[in-house]
């Protein structure tokens, strides 16, 4: 029996075909996007691709890198943020 969310439009539905020679839908789950960078949108290292159930159940040093700005901003933004900012206070 699909449960209510997989009964939604969005929900993708895949026809197999069974050894009887039957047709029977199986579906599919869904996949989350990959994270991305809030400056430039480049997808971001270190950071899981899970659906949000297994996403969930990881501890918080496996979802994201540990540094500033881990899991937000790619390596490259975040060090172009950081000289600006002793740029600034120089």
């Amino acid at each position: 029996m699909p449960t209510k969310s997989q009964i939604s439009r969005k929900g993708h539905v895949q026809i197999k075909k069974t050894p009887g020679k039957r047709y029977n839908r199986h579906f599919i789950k869904f996949r989350s996007s990959v994270a991305r960078c809030a400056v430039c949108g480049k997808p971001l290292g270190g950071v899981r691709n899970y659906d949000n159930y297994r996403f969930k159940k990881l501890s918080k040093s496996k979802k994201r890198p540990n540094r500033y700005y881990g899991g937000y901003l790619c390596i490259q933004c975040l060090r172009n943020k950081l000289a600006a900012a002793v740029q600034q206070m120089e």
